[in-house]
């Protein structure tokens, strides 16, 4: 291993000025990397549903409702440690409705103090008192550090210690304490979340959910295809928007659009009730239930703005197509395949007839082409995209803590596929003469989708990214998409369903044998002994039969159906995967009532928890990615040792 450059070491020499601190560091460092690794859950494919999304992040997916099992099994029953986990769940709405209902407010008080300190102190256990002091708020700081840490085996250390709980009861402070607890307790049980894409589409919270995220202390993103079109649509992608309103439309989540992120659809509603006035729009009702209280004249009004943007997006997609011919994508120019005057679409050598042919949009001679006043209501849907404040702001996050893949203490997270031919050999995507295959292209469209968004200074580089965003969200080779087309044409406009199968890549079927994920695992560098394949995007359907845990073991899928859209087909709603010091275990999660019923009925999410793999040994902070980047500072502060010892470089005073 080479030794660091003496201008590094001359910088780190400003961070740690003398050999004593230098020394300091590395004592610090060497005992954080003999701590048990923390615990990470992984989950997928969110699709807007906040309320499960909450809940799930505030029980740890089970690991809390565990930790209380072990703890106080023997002492409490499970009434009392439902009621006990309910409180650290949602402490803010729980505190009021238990004190209403108990006669000595006080030793009630005293009484879940205690309970949850001692909670709290064992899983203080995996961590360094200087890192959970950083966990804590500053104004309560100092008291809580103290009751984690007080020794109650000293006889005076015993009567302090009750003193600060009755001064914490009688000067009326309890509920803060408490409610701070659980926040820790919270903050202690998972040390880190990884969403392995699809936070966006389908449920109505998909901005809840990102306000949520933004809040949590350590998170990674892999971008999921339902993501990257709504980052295309902030970057400025007209067609990316399009396809984003049309979505939210077709699902009657307009809420989200309008109230979260503030983008006004008053453009487009008027455009659509001018343009489609005398048209039933019959095909384009949207997908809505009894209990979301439309009007008969809103659904109407929906169905119209729909169709009035799906032409819009086909307009669009169209000239993306035309304009990146190296996508490979001209079969999909559909607008161009239409015999207008027939009322027929030609698809792989056969017409088929439309179920709509109401066009006043559309010129026959140039069917991708926007009317003026499509341009008119795009011009404007565009400029409250890019300048909504809430959705800038959510769409940067995802870029600076997520990306298309990650690699991650050896295991490899991504949404969709890694792209394969028939034989299982990596399928290749040609661009000006270039090829790019595996990992290559991954990292090639992750830095393409950036550009999209940041290459403001470049109007045809980011163009360039922007097109490509809408790639990932639709195309044969996309690693977020995975399917040889995109039917939403189809689906619309054509009664024979054989047109609007999706074929999936043969990743698809691929992915089931150990050669193939074994093979994917060593593309990315990792060890395909050791290693395995966390991935989403496709719901297992367990009613079925089928199985999340592939290839033997080296590849799950943990898209189980967070969204109620894919509940009746998966048989669950979700499933969550734990990482902890001893194994690997998997939670699969029954339907999430609401909040209300979490808090006052105490109803947590049931969930069936599988141990998939144990570690032939408890790992330590040593055996991660943290623990690697930890040892590689202890070895720079080593060499800084050595520098000040050697006199090559001076120690600094310290003020």
């Amino acid at each position: 291993m080479s030794r660091p450059s003496l201008r590094y070491l001359q910088l780190l020499s400003e961070k740690y000025p003398t050999i004593q601190a230098a020394s300091t560091a590395i004592i610090s460092f060497s005992a954080l990397l003999r701590l048990p690794k923390g615990t990470e859950h992984f989950l997928s494919d969110v699709h807007g549903e906040h309320e499960a999304f909450n809940h799930v992040i505030r029980n740890g997916a089970g690991a809390i409702w565990r930790q209380i099992e072990e703890m106080f099994g023997n002492t409490l029953s499970k009434s009392e440690q439902r009621n006990i986990a309910t409180l650290i769940y949602y402490p803010e709405l729980k505190i009021p409705q238990m004190l209403s209902t108990v006669e000595d407010k006080d030793e009630w008080c005293r009484l879940k103090l205690v309970r949850l300190i001692k909670f709290c102190r064992s899983l203080t256990a995996k961590y360094r008192q200087s890192t959970v002091r950083g966990f804590l708020p500053g104004h309560l700081a100092e008291t809580l550090e103290e009751l984690l840490y007080d020794r109650e085996d000293a006889e005076f250390k015993v009567a302090s210690y009750q003193s600060q709980i009755d001064t914490i009861v009688s000067t009326g402070s309890a509920t803060v304490f408490i409610t701070a607890l659980a926040e820790l307790i919270r903050r202690l049980a998972v040390e880190r979340l990884h969403v392995i894409g699809d936070i966006y589409d389908r449920g109505p919270g998909a901005h809840i959910i990102m306000d949520l995220l933004m809040e949590y202390h350590d998170v990674d993103i892999q971008w999921g295809n339902h993501d990257i079109l709504w980052m295309g649509a902030a970057a400025g992608s007209e067609a990316c928007m399009a396809n984003v309103i049309r979505t939210s439309l077709r699902y009657g989540n307009l809420d989200m659009m309008e109230n979260g992120y503030g983008i006004n659809l008053i453009p487009l509603a008027s455009f659509a009730l001018e343009t489609y006035k005398d048209d039933p729009c019959q095909q384009f009702i949207p997908k809505v239930s009894p209990e979301d209280n439309f009007t008969e004249q809103e659904i109407r009004l929906m169905a119209q703005m729909q169709k009035a943007m799906a032409i819009i997006q086909f307009k669009l997609e169209s000239q993306i197509i035309k304009r990146r011919p190296h996508y490979g994508m001209d079969e999909r120019l559909l607008l161009d395949r239409i015999d207008y005057e027939r009322g027929v679409v030609n698809i792989g050598g056969a017409d088929y007839p439309l179920l709509d042919t109401y066009f006043p949009t559309i010129d026959p001679a140039h069917p991708d082409v926007l009317t003026s006043e499509e341009r008119a209501v795009v011009g404007k849907l565009k400029l409250a995209f890019v300048n909504s404040k809430k959705l800038q702001q959510h769409v940067r996050f995802l870029f600076s803590n997520g990306s298309i893949y990650l690699a991650h203490d050896g295991n490899l997270l991504y949404h969709g596929c890694i792209a394969l031919n028939d034989d299982g050999g990596f399928r290749s995507f040609n661009v000006d003469g270039q090829s790019f295959a595996g990992k290559a292209f991954l990292d090639r469209v992750d830095r393409l989708a950036r550009q999209g968004y940041f290459a403001s200074d470049n109007p045809e580089v980011k163009l360039y990214g922007m097109d490509a965003m809408w790639f990932l969200w639709c195309a044969p080779e996309s690693p977020l998409f995975g399917k040889e087309k995109m039917t939403t044409f189809e689906r619309y406009f054509l009664a024979d369903k054989s047109t609007h199968v999706e074929k999936r890549n043969p990743y698809y079927t691929l992915r089931d044998t150990e050669e193939n994920a074994r093979k994917i695992l060593a593309e990315f560098s990792l060890d395909p002994d050791t290693g395995c394949i966390i991935n989403g995007h496709v719901p297992v359907k367990v009613t079925k039969g089928e199985r999340p845990i592939k290839a033997n073991g080296k590849l799950i899928v943990i898209d189980g159906g967070f969204s109620r859209a894919y509940q009746k087909e998966t048989g669950i709603a979700g499933y969550t995967l734990i990482s902890n010091s001893r194994g690997l275990l998997l939670a699969a999660h029954q339907p999430f009532e609401s909040t209300q019923k979490a808090v006052s009925e105490e109803l947590d999410i049931d969930s069936e928890t599988e141990i998939i793999h144990t570690h032939s040994h408890r790992l330590h902070i040593s055996d991660t990615d943290r623990g690697k980047e930890i040892q590689q500072q202890i070895d720079d502060l080593n060499a800084l040792l050595h520098a000040f010892r050697e006199g090559a470089i001076k120690e600094r005073s310290v003020q």
